[in-house]
């Protein structure tokens, strides 16, 4: 009688544990943070403290659209939240596409800045952006994204100047500053006295930025240390946290004058929607956008809650206007790997469809 083979079974697989997590976190660390900001560019405008970048194929191919995009990042935050890390990238994602890309870095602003206005940053920069992008289409507009206080930014400037814009794409921009929640109740109290903050420190400090945005939900930063040492074994899942953590901490102060506007004007009043708002002594109207537009909101954005973003469809005369609303928060959904699969060829092929005048029916 033949004895039975023996059968050999596979090892149980188990995950790290916190301690594994560790000696990892440690050993990556000594390498210093990742590199962030690696598509190639070239500087095609540059004004006080603020360049418009424009980003090339690797590969020396031309643009496969006609109608360049210009991407118009928060104002407190770096631009390369959008160019993170290779495969984390929207932008490489959209030049590998054949996408014209260009980007407004704000740059560091210092005690002079202080003076600049809404109307200075809005009105004309943005608008110096806008142009200077849409010069490199044959039609001479440009499609304009702006994310969070740069898609405000956007909206404002097309509201009153909408010549060189072909389209509008709103990135978890809030709008309806009514419904933006804790950060509403924080700035209307009587004691929230904009004008001494700003008398005293000049432009406002990024630390109180980043606090205020620490308050919308206290228990974040615990939250991370829980999830890193749950994942830093995993060197992909590593290289991410640490490039989103770099950019998180990586912010700049914002301008005085500027900040005054932006509480009392947006905040206080909730200009934008209620159709009070002007830039540049010329009245910026939600009803006379007129644009293809595209509004982008993430269920779980606790900076930008969606009733506050998607207060924009019933606002503007545009006939083409869709509104794409997806699970994820405000900066993981835009920049995690998932993105290369969901958004961002959501938006390319957004795009691609108003790609010349004729698309747009003009």
């Amino acid at each position: 009688m033949s004895k039975n083979p023996t059968t050999t079974k596979a090892p149980l697989t188990t995950k790290p544990g916190p301690l594994a997590s560790i000696r990892s976190l440690a050993k990556r660390i000594t390498r210093g943070m990742p590199a962030v900001g690696q598509t190639p560019y070239t500087v095609v405008w540059s004004e006080n403290k603020w360049r418009l970048l424009r980003f090339r194929n690797t590969t020396g191919a031309a643009p496969k659209y006609a109608t360049p995009i210009l991407l118009v990042p928060s104002l407190i935050n770096r631009w390369y939240v959008l160019d993170l890390a290779p495969g984390r990238s929207l932008i490489e994602w959209l030049v590998a596409q054949g996408h014209d890309v260009f980007i407004i870095d704000w740059g560091t602003p210092t005690d002079e800045d202080r003076f600049l206005t809404w109307d200075d940053i809005c009105g004309r920069y943005v608008g110096r952006a806008v142009r200077q992008t849409a010069k490199f289409s044959r039609d001479g507009v440009a499609h304009v994204l702006g994310y969070c206080l740069g898609g405000t930014l956007a909206v404002n400037y097309t509201a009153a100047f909408p010549e060189h814009v072909a389209s509008l794409v709103a990135l978890a921009a809030p709008i309806d500053f009514a419904a933006a929640g804790m950060m509403t109740l924080w700035t209307r109290t009587p004691t929230f006295d904009v004008q001494a903050m700003t008398d005293g420190f000049g432009n406002l400090p990024w630390p109180i930025m980043q606090a205020s945005f620490q308050m919308l939900k206290p228990t974040m930063n615990a939250g991370k240390v829980m999830s890193l040492l749950d994942r830093a074994w995993d060197d992909e899942f590593l290289d991410g946290f640490l490039a989103t953590e770099r950019w998180g901490n990586d912010n700049v102060s914002f301008p005085g004058a500027c900040y005054r506007d932006y509480i009392e004007q947006l905040y206080r009043r909730n200009a934008l929607l209620e159709g009070t708002m002007t830039l540049c002594g010329k009245p910026a109207l939600l009803k006379n956008i007129d644009c293809p537009l595209l509004s982008i909101s993430f269920t779980h954005d606790h900076i930008v809650p969606p009733a506050a973003a998607n207060a924009l469809l019933d606002a503007v005369a545009s006939p083409d206007k869709a509104k794409l609303e997806l699970g994820g928060g405000h900066v993981g959904a835009v920049v995690s790997k998932k993105a290369a699969t969901g958004l961002w060829p959501k938006m390319s092929a957004w795009w691609a469809d108003r790609d010349s005048n004729e698309a747009r029916g003009l």
